[in-house]
């Protein structure tokens, strides 16, 4: 049985959404509603539920930090009267983003998308052991690794080494290419620079940011169990992404 937490400070907002999701979803198993941020985040760790449904602006935390120090498997919908967080949502991987007040239609819709995701069913066993054979048996891929970057600057071609690089993150219509003695902007987009880079030294750890293993300090959380990476050489802290944050359990 799927099981869903909602999360809203408001008690007759939170009653509407629970009274309207037993009816679009009557198998749904609806835990206690939480009060606020804190009791949400508390929530979602001791019980892990499938689906969040979170307010935005809560007492506590907001919903968009409950969404950042989620660790585990639980995908959140936000229900909020503001639509200026819409992109900040999505940043945390967010199924949908429901407006206040809640049209009924709207959130039919919202509940039929979540299913649909939820109802996605992984390769059966051995569909699974089927893809491994077909796997060592291809023969490797033999495209070269990037080795090195060329950022131009005026009239300069700087040629950087990416074993250099302490991390790739893309700002605006570039991508800031930064080393230990400063920083270059090129055009390459992350998501084609991830493709060429060797996968065991550079870990995407947000959808802007591809971090070195080989400059990686430290770890850090913060009241908000927020995640921030840091490295040798750069005096800042470069955010985790939740849909990253495992990748940090086992250092």
């Amino acid at each position: 049985m799927t099981t869903a937490l909602i999360a809203d400070d408001e008690p007759h907002l939170a009653a509407y959404l629970c009274k309207q999701l037993a009816a679009l979803w009557p198998d749904l198993e609806l835990l206690p509603v939480a009060r606020n941020g804190v009791e949400a985040a508390q929530a979602i760790a001791a019980q892990a539920p499938d689906l969040a449904f979170l307010d935005i602006k809560m007492p506590g935390l907001s919903g968009l930090e409950v969404a950042q120090g989620i660790e585990g498997a639980t995908r959140v919908v936000f229900v909020t009267a503001y639509d200026e967080f819409a992109v900040q949502a999505f940043e945390q991987e967010a199924i949908d983003y429901v407006l206040k007040p809640i049209n009924a239609q709207r959130l039919a819709r919202c509940v039929g998308r979540v299913r649909r995701l939820l109802a996605e069913i992984p390769a059966a066993p051995d569909d699974a052991r089927l893809a491994g054979v077909l796997q060592r048996l291809a023969p490797a891929p033999t495209a070269a690794l990037l080795r090195y970057v060329r950022a131009s600057q005026g009239e300069l071609t700087h040629l950087i080494d990416v074993a250099d690089v302490l991390f790739f993150r893309a700002d605006d219509k570039y991508t800031c290419v930064r080393t230990a003695s400063g920083e270059h902007l090129i055009r390459t987009p992350i998501a084609e620079l991830a493709a060429q880079l060797d996968a065991q030294q550079f870990w995407q750890v947000h959808h802007s940011t591809l971090v070195n293993l080989r400059f990686v300090a430290g770890t850090r959380r913060d009241e908000l169990s927020r995640l921030f990476v840091r490295l040798r050489g750069f005096d800042g802290e470069l955010p985790v992404s939740r849909a990253y944050v495992h990748l940090f359990k086992a250092m």
